[in-house]
């Protein structure tokens, strides 16, 4: 009989801890950053167990939280990232003091704004962000142009602009005002910048997008700025294998925080 490995693999525990996503740590061992008890980690099939030390670029790495997981309202003007080359305002350093460090689910970019959901742990990331869970991501966009809402409704079929396949979006028209429009626009899948692409495809400009739901979560009222933790128990409602059986709700108190 084969003997079960001891622990949990390193990628997933710091995964966990909010350091990286799974695949961001298994780069990062590849680069030689990760140390166990002193030693480099070599191989991502290396196993963690309680009282081991864990070192990502020499620094200490405490032992994972209890899965946490926030609903954000992105202000445009930030970006979805820890470190912006271009020294541009981020998202995580947007956010309130005594947040530990998290990372997002998806991203939203510098001109989007609307629900970013937010986690300690990247495991669950990860799996927030799989399209086999056929969440449907819901925007608000306004775009500037003549709205062809057959064209509109043909993108539920799927579509092509500029050599690039996207898959089906669920576009309708809410409100006209003289050359600019509402819509309301869902998809289960996005690709990089994807409504603006297809809207550019449609000869509109968007101005302005806001996200406004992510599967089950939903932006509701927050505030641009605005930081909401979700309870445990709605986590284990809407992600069963999320949460240790015993993990305890804590409370959500909203934590106004407005940036720019």
């Amino acid at each position: 009989m084969t003997q079960e490995p001891r622990g949990e693999r390193i990628a997933k525990w710091l995964g966990r801890t909010g350091v990286a996503s799974r695949r961001d740590a298994e780069r990062m061992i590849e680069e030689g950053r990760i140390k166990l008890n002193g030693q480099p980690v070599t191989h991502p099939a290396t196993f963690i167990t309680d009282g081991d030390i864990v070192q990502v670029d020499n620094k200490p790495v405490s032992a994972p939280d209890r899965t946490r997981l926030w609903r954000y309202h992105k202000p445009d003007g930030l970006v979805t990232t820890h470190k912006d080359p271009e020294g541009r305002p981020t998202v995580f350093a947007s956010l309130p003091e005594g947040m530990p460090r998290v990372i997002s689910v998806g991203r939203l970019d510098l001109n989007s704004e609307g629900l970013l959901l937010l986690t300690n742990d990247g495991e669950l990331a990860r799996r927030l962000e799989l399209p086999s869970n056929g969440w449907i991501r819901r925007y608000r966009v306004r775009v500037f142009g003549v709205v062809d809402e057959a064209r509109l409704a043909s993108l539920a079929e799927g579509s092509v602009f500029e050599g690039v396949r996207y898959g089906p979006i669920e576009a309708a028209l809410d409100s006209r005002k003289g050359d600019n429009a509402w819509l309301t626009v869902s998809l289960r899948e996005g690709k990089n910048r994807e409504i603006r692409k297809v809207m550019m495809g449609l000869n509109l400009h968007v101005s302005r997008l806001i996200r406004t739901s992510y599967g089950p979560f939903q932006l509701g009222t927050l505030l641009r700025g605005e930081l909401e933790e979700v309870q445990s128990r709605v986590i284990r409602d809407q992600l069963p294998k999320a949460l240790p059986e015993k993990t305890g709700a804590r409370p959500a108190p909203r934590k106004p925080h407005h940036a720019g």
